[in-house]
């Protein structure tokens, strides 16, 4: 019995030893990766030292994704837009957004004794980074027209539609005393619109969004103010100082001659008083 008791150990004994080498090779092959991973984690690990610009599939680690998935993970200015980024992107890449410089003064018209256009500039300063915002635009026109030409000789004043702009455009004219001695101080007309091309709706630039206010049946204002003021006829182009009031008349925006229309006269004021959107000049 006593050499039955000992045989049943005895026969067990190569299959528990093959579980216990197996639990050890598993156990040390574990240690040996962690090691080995652990080590290539410290040294590779998120976006610590690497931050590309635009689109650089060799900026990358391999670590958590933004998205929380484990794997490839990018450092480059494209993930945001792909979604890879390593986790810590935001933190280790921070975003320097664009600077631009304040605008410069309004240049003269480009072409003088017609409707043309003024141009104001600005540079930058600090390109973006890590998909900072981007710039924005760097040179906006307005619409203008000036009564002299390159040599100082006074334009005239030709015949043809009333050319408009925004009241604004009046804060950065020249001056009165560049032109000669005007001795009118300027007046104000209503007009009530009764027509407009649809070129005008579709406008959105900062200096010509002003068109999209134009709406049919609407009064607005239009001052007439030197330059553009004749000495002679006290008057500005199309204003319809001396049409009666059942007369069409047509206007022309300046800074889009496609953006046209007609309008009939309300009535000659001092001063205008119509609310901003609704307040032109005749240039």
């Amino acid at each position: 019995s006593c050499g039955a008791y000992s045989e049943a150990p005895l026969s067990s004994l190569p299959g528990f030893l093959a579980i216990m080498v197996r639990s050890a090779v598993i156990w040390w092959a574990s240690v040996l990766l962690v090691a080995v991973f652990g080590a290539y984690h410290s040294a590779k690990a998120g976006c610590l030292g690497q931050c590309c610009l635009g689109t650089d599939l060799t900026c990358s680690s391999l670590d958590w994704r933004s998205d929380r998935v484990y794997g490839t993970c990018y450092c480059d200015e494209n993930c945001v837009r792909s979604k890879d980024c390593c986790f810590d992107y935001l933190t280790e890449c921070p975003a320097q957004p664009c600077v631009v410089s304040t605008w410069s003064h309004w240049s003269g018209c480009a072409r003088p004794c017609q409707p043309s256009y003024r141009v104001r500039r600005r540079s930058i300063e600090i390109n973006p980074l890590n998909s900072g915002q981007a710039c924005p635009a760097l040179e906006e026109r307005a619409g203008c027209m000036e009564y002299q030409d390159h040599q100082g000789q006074s334009c005239g004043q030709a015949q043809g539609p009333a050319l408009i702009t925004t009241a604004e455009y009046s804060n950065s004219r020249t001056t009165q005393s560049l032109y000669q001695a005007l001795q009118h101080s300027g007046f104000c007309m209503e007009f009530k619109l009764e027509s407009l091309t649809r070129q005008c709706m579709v406008e959105n630039k900062p200096h010509t969004r002003w068109m999209q206010y134009l709406r049919e049946g609407f009064v607005v204002c239009v001052s007439c103010q030197p330059p553009a003021i004749s000495n002679h006829s006290q008057s500005c182009q199309g204003d319809g100082h001396f049409a009666d009031r059942d007369n069409i008349l047509h206007w022309q925006a300046v800074g889009n001659p496609r953006c046209r229309g007609t309008w009939r006269k309300v009535q000659k004021l001092q001063h205008c008083s119509c609310p901003l959107v609704h307040s032109f000049i005749f240039t």
